[in-house]
Formats: structure tokens, C-alpha cells, sequence
């Protein structure tokens, strides 16, 4: 594994696909929930390939994956939408199809509904607040079924004021991951260091203020009761994204209270990023961040997401896992 955790969504990825400086990145002041559009506003893949559905006018926007994981299997994948700017994009209706390689017939309509990365202010860090940057939502495509490994071709179509255009976000590769624990797997057994372990709880914390999810140890609880465990370094994290996930696995835990243990993870050993991966990342053969790994009582992985979430599809995950019997 690499020492330098690869980036994942936002800016990073975002300014790279559109050559820009990291400091031109910005956000949109709406980040508002939307549902899904129709599928029937978006052409119908009619066995056609990603070419043929691509011809459209160019959208003047960059379509950026939020992290590299896709599994053979029914996936949940997240993107961003910015400006060719570098600015965030809250309110696009966009709809992606997939082929497997290039050629192959695409998939799709799968239309994508819009996840508010934002906080009430009594969850909203000083790290998130403070960073004009910070992202403000995700794009996220709940059900896409992947039936081969390989490379996954991507189109996205962006309907306005009724009329469509299209964009060729970067391909993934299905199955490349597997070793990263899914849902149905035991979870490793981590140490998670606590507060009572660190005479300053900012060894453990990037977050200002630091959060409240460093009372309990994961190797302790696991297997005893559902858990919450999201890996994120607020300070530190290069996409902007991990700030505002900390404030919403905060949200989420005032939410459902002690029914289930919450447990924020940093990345980098001794907060530095030249030191590299603390170990707990690599047990989980992690290389990107955010992570939130949902484990049900039995100590399997219940749900999980990479890069940005929101509060509701969140608490949903964390409450199916507690509504579910001790085995």
C-alpha cells in the first residue's frame, strides 16, 4: 500500500481532470437533498454503446468518481459535479451509463440523486465551517449492478432547461478491490486508540474541536453491538471532503444515541502525512479516504460507503443494523 493515501473526490480529482490549481476549488451555497430524476428524460441505452449515447453537445462540466471501488455485485457509486471553474455543481440532473470496455453495450439510463454534505451548526466543525472549499454534496447512484471485472466505461448525461449534453467522467475498474471488506464480511479486528490512551486527544483527532467518537475501542465492541466506524482526517485530508463526513457521522450520532458505538478513525500515523497510513487503514487494505464501514452485531460489514455520504442514507445504514436480529 501506498504511504500517500490517494485522493479521492472533489477537488483534487476534480481540478486535476480540468488543470487547474488545488486553491481555484469552491463550493456552492445551496448543497441541497434532491431526489433522482426520471429515467425517462435521459435517452434509453437500446443496447447502443457509450459512444453512440455520447452524441451530444459537450456539458462545460467535470463528472469526478468519488473514490476507485466497484465490485462485481450491486454497487452504490458517488460523484462529484464541478464548473470547469473548479466550482462546486449542487443542482445538475445527470444520469450515468456504463459499458464494460469501450466498446461494449452500454448500460443505463441510472439517474442520480443529489446528497446534502452540510450539518445543522451544532455539528459543524471549525474545519469544516472555516474551509470556503469544503464539499457541500455528492452525487449518488444507489443500485448500479456490475456483472463482469474489468474496466467500466462511464458516460454522464446532464439534462438542462430540457435539453441534454454529455461528459466522459474517467473509467474504473470492477473488481480491482477485493480485498477492501464488503457487506456480508467479518471486519478486521482493530485496535482504535481512545481518549483515555493520549495524554491530547489531538494525536488521535485532526477535528477542531475534536469530535466525540474516541470513547471506545472497535476491537472491543465489535461483535457486542452495532458499530459506525468512519475513516477520515479533517485536517489533513486532501479533497475536502472528510471534514464535513465527520460532522455527519456527529449528526447521526445524536441521532441514534448509544444503540450503536461510533468511532472516528485518522489516517496518517502521527497525523503526518509523511509517515504514512496508520495501521488500522491498512488492516482494512484501504487506499482511499473517507471510508464508513457500518458492522452489524454478528460483526459483519452491514454497509459501506467510500468517499462523501449523507446524514439520511447514513442513519438508514446505521438503523438497519441495529434492526437487526442477534444472530
Amino acid at each position: 500500500m501506498r504511504s500517500r493515501i490517494a485522493p479521492l473526490l472533489a477537488c483534487a480529482v476534480a481540478i486535476a481532470l480540468v488543470g487547474m490549481p488545488l486553491a481555484g476549488c469552491g463550493s456552492s451555497d445551496e448543497g441541497e437533498s434532491r431526489p433522482a430524476p426520471a429515467a425517462s428524460e435521459f435517452p434509453a441505452a437500446k443496447g447502443r454503446t457509450l459512444t453512440q449515447l455520447a452524441q451530444l453537445p459537450e456539458a462545460k462540466l467535470v463528472v469526478a468518481p468519488a473514490g476507485q471501488v466497484v465490485d462485481v455485485g450491486v454497487n452504490r457509486l458517488a460523484f462529484g459535479v464541478f464548473d470547469l471553474g473548479g466550482e462546486q455543481v449542487d443542482d445538475a440532473d445527470i444520469a450515468l451509463y456504463f459499458a464494460h470496455g469501450p466498446d461494449g453495450p452500454a448500460q443505463g439510463p441510472f439517474p442520480a440523486r443529489v446528497e446534502s454534505l452540510k450539518t445543522p451548526a451544532a455539528f459543524r466543525a471549525k474545519t469544516t465551517s472555516e474551509d470556503p472549499g469544503a464539499a457541500t454534496s455528492v452525487y449518488v447512484v444507489p443500485d448500479l449492478k456490475i456483472k463482469q471485472r474489468g474496466e467500466l466505461a462511464m458516460l454522464a448525461v446532464v439534462r438542462r432547461d430540457g435539453k441534454l449534453e454529455a461528459t466522459r467522467p474517467p473509467s474504473l475498474v470492477a473488481g480491482k478491490f477485493e480485498d477492501i471488506p464488503g457487506v456480508g464480511d467479518m471486519a478486521p479486528r482493530i485496535h482504535t486508540p481512545t481518549v483515555g490512551e493520549v495524554a491530547d486527544i489531538s494525536e488521535i483527532d485532526t477535528r477542531i474541536p475534536p469530535d466525540s467518537m474516541h470513547d471506545v475501542d472497535f476491537a472491543d465492541v465489535l461483535g457486542k453491538k452495532p458499530i459506525l466506524l468512519v475513516f477520515a482526517t479533517p485536517q489533513l485530508c486532501q479533497t475536502r471532503v472528510c471534514g464535513p463526513v465527520v460532522d455527519i457521522e456527529e449528526e447521526v450520532k445524536s441521532r441514534v444515541g448509544d444503540q450503536a458505538a461510533f468511532i472516528h478513525m485518522e489516517v496518517y500515523n502521527d497525523n503526518e502525512i509523511p509517515k504514512g497510513v496508520r495501521p488500522q487503514l491498512r488492516a482494512f487494505n484501504l487506499e482511499t479516504e473517507p471510508w464508513a464501514f457500518v458492522v452489524g452485531r454478528d460483526g459483519r460489514v452491514t454497509a459501506r460507503f467510500e468517499g462523501a455520504f449523507g446524514a439520511e442514507e447514513l442513519t438508514q445504514a446505521v438503523e438497519a443494523a441495529i434492526e437487526q436480529p442477534a444472530s
